[in-house]
């Protein structure tokens, strides 16, 4: 690097943003995560005596995965390389590659690459990291915010361990805040703010976790607010409203995250809880969700977990589903609410489901045995003279509609695939159908 690289390149640090800056250097300077690098922890012990294998770091934006790196880049005498997947492809693999191997082989030094954004290299990419991988040539350090089991290859994670980070607490959102306030370096004290209490709690709780964010709009405020007479720049709620006016939901309608909110939904109807699943579905569609996907997963949470304990249920989700078409969003943001508010608080049964998952088993474990003559198809002519329908009992012609006569199949003729539970509308048809079938089943 010549003097001009130089000077260009310290001009470029001192006009990163505040977040790049502020970014720690060891692990002493980094807040959270204290479950993988706390005193003690597994990883802070590796990287604290250069000893790390390839990881993988997993988690929400602006949670320390690309700090981390740069921390354990800071500690190794190992050679250290950085890679970004998204203006990365596989000639840049293969020549970090090439390079650790001949490293190696002339030095005996090892090469950790960091690859940021993992998850969008494709199978092909990832593939041509492995043999380097399995035979100790490089050590690999990936950053994602998705799934890694969903984007990475199975070979890549079963030779890594994975980390997953936890969005930030309003605490540690708090801290890092007042690090960069008091930091005359890096940080923003040489502007002499003054922040009200109530503006840093407001920052740290739309960040929602996600350190970044909370000081890039921590810097807005202060470089946007002009000096007083004393050269102070005061930051009130309503300036740090302004610099961070509206939190990021973080949801991927393909990832994840996608499919942790509809499970939380869901387990929040199924528990009964219709604030929780409000919430949830909030969630949903102010993220963009497609209204539909709600829709179908409330219809069948009506059918699966609801059931006969309250059949109007799977009418009304019925209904939802057809609200949605019909209206769409936003309107259609009220039917879908009162569907699943209605489905939280209804009696749960699961034995439609239980039913029919038994019933399918026994059809594709046990022999299928012949329909009882009597309940053949008997409309044609000659019928009658193969048995069909002969001893049939009409039911309609006996007290109450029914008749003891076999159903099932000789060979399933014990068999019982509905158990009715005793909640809701349900314990009333438990105690019909007992009676009715007292004597035979």
């Amino acid at each position: 690097m010549d003097l001009f690289e130089y000077h260009a390149a310290q001009q470029r640090k001192k006009e990163a943003p505040l977040a790049d800056r502020m970014r720690p250097r060891t692990l002493d300077e980094f807040i959270g995560q204290e479950h993988i690098v706390g005193q003690g922890r597994l990883l802070r012990r590796a990287i604290e005596a250069d000893r790390i294998t390839s990881l993988i770091f997993y988690g929400p934006p602006g949670t320390g995965k690309t700090t981390l790196a740069r921390i354990i880049a800071n500690h190794t005498a190992s050679f250290f390389e950085s890679l970004n997947a998204v203006s990365s492809g596989v000639a840049d693999l293969r020549r970090v590659v090439s390079e650790a191997q001949e490293r190696y082989k002339l030095h005996g030094k090892r090469t950790i690459i960091f690859v940021d954004e993992i998850h969008r290299f494709n199978r092909a990419q990832q593939d041509a990291l492995l043999p380097a991988v399995e035979d100790g040539t490089i050590i690999l350090i990936g950053a994602t915010t998705e799934n890694p089991f969903f984007e990475i290859n199975s070979p890549l994670i079963s030779r890594s361990r994975i980390f997953r980070l936890e969005p930030l607490s309003g605490e540690g959102i708090l801290r890092i805040l007042a690090a960069a306030l008091d930091d005359s370096e890096r940080g923003l004290a040489r502007f002499k703010p003054v922040v009200d209490e109530t503006a840093l709690q407001h920052l740290a709780n739309i960040a929602d976790g996600d350190a970044r964010v909370a000081l890039n709009a921590l810097e807005l405020a202060v470089l946007t607010t002009e000096a007083d007479a004393s050269g102070q720049r005061h930051v009130t709620l309503e300036i740090a409203e302004e610099s961070i006016q509206r939190r990021q939901i973080r949801y991927d309608k393909t990832g994840d995250n996608h499919y942790d909110v509809i499970s939380a939904f869901i387990k929040s109807m199924r528990g009964s809880d219709p604030d929780a699943a409000v919430y949830w579905l909030a969630r949903m569609i102010e993220a963009g969700e497609d209204a539909r996907f709600i829709a179908r997963r409330i219809v069948v949470h009506a059918a699966e977990d609801v059931g006969m304990a309250d059949p109007m249920a799977l009418v009304l989700a019925v209904s939802a589903a057809q609200a949605v078409e019909f209206i769409g969003l936003p309107e259609a943001r009220i039917p879908l609410a009162q569907a699943a508010i209605y489905i939280a608080c209804a009696h749960k049964s699961n034995s439609t489901v239980n039913a029919i998952d038994s019933a399918l088993k026994a059809v594709r474990d046990e022999p299928n045995s012949a329909v009882p003559a009597h309940l053949k198809d008997a409309s044609y002519a000659g019928a009658a003279r193969l048995g069909h329908g002969v001893d049939y009992q009409y039911p309609h012609n006996f007290p109450e509609h029914f008749v003891l006569q076999q159903y099932l199949p000789g060979a399933m003729v014990t068999k019982q695939f509905y158990l009715p539970s005793e909640n809701g509308a349900e314990a009333k048809v438990k105690e019909r159908l007992t009676r009715l079938w007292q004597d035979d089943k």
